[in-house]
């Protein structure tokens, strides 16, 4: 077992489950050992009093309970001998039997009593009160039981984490050993966790041939799933290959014929496009294909409202107080011509006020408009500029999971949203299967109007698609360029134009944007941390709360792991009645600032009337109380409350309560210091920049560009001139396979093609 000189091996038999998570498995117990009662906690999935188990893992203290054994690894047996089955099965273990029905099974089958539950269930109802269906209920309960038992073990013996058993099960039930068995690379597969070496390890030692049409498959199959972490939408055939030949080590010409294959089953889709020979997984060519059509068509067809629009945008002038520019007329006028818009611009060049300016010619049309964002925070924010209701993407089309724990949406075209027009903000940070799905839910006559700006980092998720939808020219597109007075004045907005154009920013200068050169991450980390919870709280009345430090990195001194170390014990020290919580390498406490590192669908939130939010500001007392599901990458929250009893951690995220189970923690993380790329879509009062050393591919143009303009009233870029001069200077910018542009450049050449044929479609 990999590592297994630091683990340790403890045996004994359940007495007491003292809390279980049916979905998770997560368990704790007290098990019975030849050295005592021992606490045990992990993976364990209908663990019951009477079986007996052999724990692989490691001891950790626990704050209120003392000292536990985090099990790793579960090997399982049933109870033997009478007492033991009985002692089993009276504890509830198996639905639909209780202790005075435990004690007439054993009574009368003895010590064969889960034999005949196992394999001869209706044997059961030879037993007084126990009708022939209830003996068959009985034993398929327990044959799920055995089943998962025997799935774990397996998992367990091959080194692979037992959490992995749940999800198998939910997909193939009784059957997930033998479809294991037959083909453990689906372990491999990003449902159910197991990475492909460790996949790739138990199938060699099950006898798998190295250059067998399994592995070969699954390691094409893994390089197309790893490459979307990269941005990627599909790779090039070729790349594909030598990849593939690279991790596993065997022949182009096997791998081909496994390609080939996989191509004929339609595991993988090959497609001729932006001049490659495109290998894509299925979901992601359907999203992009049905991306690239729905904007065709939404393209193509004319919005219908009223004449005119021209005398329309003068009275929305008129009614905002405002003088629009150029491009902000142009903007607004579009919008009421045209069923798809595209809108771009950089700070301070009146996205909002455009923003303003449609809805409020939406508003004359009489549309029901809606309001989206991709984060939770740039909803927010998006609410905060227009007076109007925002919600995440996610949000508004409706999050629920299936029985295979796969996220799907409850608006779609089945069931499209009742809007007339969408509005969609931080359109650079949409993937390409968040926007199918966005696309999806649109009726065939809505509008739909993105906003964003396209010199900022791309999606973390795979595709380019604003910058994609903009560069086809396929879609109505306006850039403003023009920068208002009022922000003309601030140094941040100048100096995000100038790196913007490869101009580097003048360092010397003061106002809302300072330069402090710290030539050493050490020293830039002391003064960043000196600012945040002293100098800005002090001398400028910035609350640490209002406060974001930035970092290209998360590993080396100035990186965000250690700036979040250190701010939290400068701003959240350890105090008399302040619980915390050890998880990893952090020490969560009461009152620190956290981030959802993930999307979760299904977790409970809830607002309780006269609780505040996380700015401190209380609710009204007459508000009724709210729940619902879901949490999304990004959220940024308060811990409320570290409960030991109940082993968990609630969170407030801006009103919205959720509590985690103390396993879950691994979807948090602190957020005193984040990545430039977490802070897309947000923007704060005051930002603190990390300029120091690191990777190439973080120390780019388009990093700085979005850290500076996260920036709303103060930038202090804290590190070593040179660093900023060469983000400035490197305009690299990471290459993404992605067909979109390419498909709407060639669908909207074939759509003017059409509109000049003999009968064709009439121009508009």
């Amino acid at each position: 077992m990999d590592g297994e000189r630091d683990y340790i091996r403890i045996e004994g038999t359940v007495s007491v489950l003292i809390y279980q998570n049916p979905d998770n498995g997560y368990a704790v117990l007290r098990l019975e050992t030849a050295d005592g009662i021992v606490t045990a906690v992990g993976c364990m999935p209908d663990a019951s009093p009477g079986e007996e188990l052999l724990l692989t893992g490691s001891w950790i203290t626990h704050q209120a309970y003392g000292r536990q054994f985090r099990a790793e690894f579960v090997q399982r047996r049933l109870p033997s001998g009478t007492e033991g089955i009985f002692r089993y099965l009276a504890s509830g273990a198996v639905k639909h039997v209780g202790p005075a029905k435990a004690r007439d099974i054993v009574e009368r089958f003895g010590d064969r009593a889960l034999d005949v539950i196992e394999n001869d269930p209706e044997r059961l109802s030879e037993i007084k009160g126990i009708t022939l269906k209830r003996a068959r209920e009985i034993g398929s309960a327990f044959r799920r039981q055995i089943s998962l038992r025997r799935l774990i073990e397996f998992l367990t013996e091959n080194e692979i984490p037992p959490s992995a058993a749940m999800d198998l099960y939910r997909v193939w039930g009784d059957d997930a050993l033998a479809a294991v068995r037959a083909n453990p690379y689906v372990l491999s597969a990003p449902e159910f966790g197991a990475d492909f070496p460790r996949a790739d390890s138990l199938a060699l030692r099950l006898g798998f041939e190295a250059d067998c049409p399994e592995r070969a498959e699954a390691a094409i199959l893994f390089e197309l799933s790893h490459n979307l972490g990269n941005g990627h939408t599909f790779i090039p055939h070729e790349k594909l290959l030598a990849a593939s030949e690279a991790l596993i080590g065997i022949g182009r010409e096997t791998l081909a014929e496994s390609l080939d294959c996989l191509c004929e089953c339609g595991s993988v889709i090959r497609d001729d496009i932006a001049g490659q020979d495109a290998c894509y997984l299925p979901e992601f060519y359907e999203a992009e294909t049905y991306t690239a059509k729905r904007l065709l068509d939404l393209a193509s067809a004319p919005a219908h409202g009223m004449g005119g629009f021209s005398a329309a945008v003068s009275a929305v002038e008129r009614e905002q107080g405002v003088s629009y520019s150029e491009g902000q007329r142009r903007a607004v006028e579009l919008a009421g011509k045209r069923r798809v818009l595209a809108i771009t611009g950089g700070p301070g060049t009146g996205k909002t006020t455009s923003v303003r300016g449609i809805l409020a010619l939406f508003d004359r049309l009489g549309l029901k408009t809606a309001l989206c964002a991709p984060t939770g925070r740039a909803a927010k924010r998006m609410s905060e500029l227009t007076g109007r209701d925002a919600a995440t993407v996610h949000r508004l089309l409706g999050t629920t999971v299936s029985d295979r724990g796969i996220l799907v949406f409850e608006h779609d075209e089945t069931d499209p949203l009742d809007a007339d027009a969408v509005i969609l903000d931080e359109s650079s940070m949409v993937d390409i299967r968040l926007m199918a799905d966005l696309l999806r839910a649109l009726r065939p006559d809505c509008r739909l109007i993105l906003v964003g700006d396209c010199d900022q980092l791309p999606s973390v998720g795979p595709g380019n698609v604003f910058s994609d939808i903009l560069r086809s020219g396929a879609v109505e597109s306006v850039r403003l360029t023009e920068i208002f007075r009022q922000a003309g004045e601030s140094r941040i907005v100048r100096s995000a134009h100038m790196i913007n154009s490869g101009i580097i920013p003048d360092l010397h200068g003061d106002g809302d944007f300072f330069f402090l050169q710290r030539p050493t991450p050490e020293r830039a980390a002391d003064t960043i941390v000196e600012l945040f919870s002293e100098r800005l709280p002090k001398n400028m009345g910035i609350d640490p709360s209002q406060i974001q430090v930035l970092s290209p990195t998360r590993r080396l001194g100035a990186g965000t792991h250690s700036l979040n170390l250190r701010l939290q014990a400068a701003v959240n020290p350890p105090g008399e009645g302040k619980h915390e919580k050890v998880f990893g390498d952090f020490t969560y406490r009461e009152g620190d600032k956290v981030m959802q590192i993930k999307n979760n669908y299904d977790i409970m939130w809830r607002k309780v009337a006269g609780s505040s939010d996380v700015t401190g500001r209380a609710k009204s007392a007459g508000v009724p109380d709210e729940a619902g599901a879901g949490v999304f990458n990004g959220d940024i929250g308060i811990i409320q409350t570290i409960d030991d009893d109940r082993e968990t951690v609630t969170v407030d995220f801006d009103g919205r309560l959720v509590t985690y189970q103390y396993e879950q923690l691994s979807e948090l993380e602190p957020a005193y210091a984040m990545t430039v790329h977490k802070s897309q879509g947000s923007e704060y009062r005051a930002v603190i920049l990390a300029a120091v050393p690191g990777a190439p591919q973080l120390l780019v143009r388009g990093v700085l560009y979005t850290a500076v303009t996260r920036a709303r009233e103060l930038l202090i870029i804290v590190g070593d001139r040179a660093v900023v001069e060469r983000m400035t200077m490197d305009d690299r910018r990471q290459k993404r396979y992605s067909g979109l542009r390419a498909r709407l450049t060639e669908g909207s050449a074939g759509l003017i093609r059409n509109r000049n044929l003999p009968g064709g479609t009439p121009g508009r």
